[in-house]
């Protein structure tokens, strides 16, 4: 009897630790639930507002260049816009950044005069085409508001067919300027193929589909066209050259070559006018001493995107084809 019992008592104490076992699996899985589930909604919500960071910090950015600097209660002054690097399709020397900074300081009614400081090798074309266009529109807009370029360290090639739309341009006797010429530049791979034994296998649909592609021996025909091209944007160049200057450019057949020179030895061949800096074109040529910078300078917002990597997976192929693109530097 007392063994049955025993029995009974064994197996409901086995019993018990089964559903307690259960239970504690059970509460285990309820707690870790619960806890994914407060873990994915503390990510959420930090994900919710870094994103709100962002948003306010391009929301601010915008209004402060657009808002944040009253120059109408600062009186008559000098505007300025600068133009630090390569012109391209991004950065300060794009059009995208250049031509609302113009626009605002050639509206504004304080301002006398605009000085565009230009510090760049050259780049696109294209990017300078556009602003020079929108610089002689403004110009006709406003007869009166006389726009003026300082060159710093250099102003050649795209920096110069942008400078000499200005009325007036001033360097340093030591600054490189000039380089009135185009370029495309690139490399050419099928000697070292051939030693490597790498076969290219391009298929194209259009016989010049494949136009200057560096792992295809060069055709004398496709090499024709691209002169054809660079003469065609340097006939451009020349012309902005001749309208900007004048008879103020004396004339030598090596301005037009692609060669620079100093800003002492620019100002004799009529590539620019004088010896100046941003303050003394301000001091002496505008008479307006207060300086105000219209840049569209990058904030925060636009450095922290970049950083995550906007066209990043294009970069590796784009350099390797940037050369077939004509360039002004």
């Amino acid at each position: 009897m007392s063994d049955n019992n025993s029995n009974e008592n064994q197996k409901a104490n086995d019993a018990g630790l089964v559903r307690n076992w259960e239970r504690e699996t059970l509460e285990r899985l309820v707690f870790a639930t619960v806890r994914e589930q407060r873990a994915a909604r503390r990510w959420g919500i930090f994900f919710k507002l870094s994103f709100l960071l962002l948003a306010l910090l391009a929301i601010w950015a915008y209004s402060d260049f657009y808002t944040g600097s009253d120059i109408e209660s600062l009186g008559r002054h000098t505007a300025l816009i600068e133009i630090d690097g390569t012109i391209d399709d991004e950065g300060s020397g794009a059009s995208d950044t250049v031509i609302p900074s113009l626009n605002k300081a050639f509206a504004d009614a304080g301002s006398a005069a605009v000085v565009l400081r230009i510090n760049s090798p050259g780049g696109s074309p294209v990017q300078a085409g556009i602003i020079v266009d929108e610089i002689q529109r403004l110009k006709k807009g406003y007869p009166n508001k006389p726009l003026y370029v300082v060159v710093d360290e250099i102003c050649a090639s795209g920096g110069y067919y942008i400078a000499a739309a200005a009325d007036k341009i001033y360097v340093n006797k030591a600054s490189i300027v000039g380089s009135v010429g185009v370029l495309m530049d690139g490399f050419g791979f099928t000697g070292l193929m051939d030693k490597l034994g790498v076969e290219r296998r391009l298929l194209t649909a259009g016989e010049n589909k494949g136009f200057l592609d560096p792992f295809s021996p060069q055709s004398d025909k496709q090499k024709q066209h691209a002169l054809a091209m660079l003469n065609e944007i340097h006939e451009q160049f020349i012309a902005v050259v001749r309208a900007g200057r004048g008879k103020r450019l004396k004339e030598n057949p090596e301005i037009f070559s692609g060669l620079y020179w100093t800003g002492a030895k620019a100002v004799e061949m009529g590539l620019a006018d004088g010896f100046g800096t941003v303050d003394t074109v301000a001091r002496e040529v505008v008479k307006a001493e207060d300086i105000i910078d219209y840049t569209a300078h990058e904030g925060l917002p636009e450095r922290v995107l970049k950083k995550f990597g906007a066209s990043v997976g294009s970069g590796a192929v784009h350099s390797i084809y940037r050369g077939a693109v004509p360039s002004l530097r």
